[in-house]
């Protein structure tokens, strides 16, 4: 989600007659990271959905290599200490978990947005995060009907939520 990179950013995928220099994004996804993500020229709202006073909620679906637990939950509700921060408490759900394969499905609400924080969070309960999709920024939700890699402008009832948030 960088503006300029050697390798395709999300302003890549705008239409020529849709990419203006102004643009850019608000918060990061990792280049293995799919889902949501805003485009703007508004400084002011990026500010507000990214600061971490604000505490704008973010959250990811995720595949996760081993089996998540309720201990896991109950270490992410009380934060995580990290290497060079502690999380805020987050909220984990457990959608489903598959034994065979060893893998669970899960989604998880953060309200800060630190570096590959998602992955790092899982990491620290010794699991490792396979794929990730952000779903929901603030008020904001991934439309089902948009395809990966399609993109579409806010209307204006989601640009009020967002700048009510």
């Amino acid at each position: 989600s960088a503006t300029t990179d050697p390798q395709k950013t999300g302003l890549d995928l705008l239409a020529p007659a849709d990419l203006r220099d102004d643009l850019f994004p608000v918060g990061r996804l990792d280049k293995d990271t799919t889902g949501l993500l805003l485009l703007t020229n508004d400084g002011d709202l990026s500010h507000a959905l990214l600061s971490p006073k604000k505490h704008v909620s973010k959250v990811y679906r995720a595949t996760i290599a081993g089996i998540v637990t309720a201990e896991d939950q109950a270490r992410f509700e009380a934060g995580l200490v990290l290497s060079d921060f502690t999380a805020q408490p987050a909220q984990l759900e457990i959608l489903s978990v598959d034994e065979a394969q060893q893998e669970s499905q899960i989604t998880v609400e953060i309200h800060e947005g630190k570096f590959h924080q998602v992955k790092r969070m899982f990491h620290a309960v010794g699991k490792e995060v396979l794929t990730l999709e952000r779903l929901k920024m603030g008020p904001l939700a991934l439309p089902d009907d948009l395809d990966r890699g399609q993109y579409r402008a806010l209307t204006d009832a989601e640009l009020a939520l967002l700048k009510a948030n």
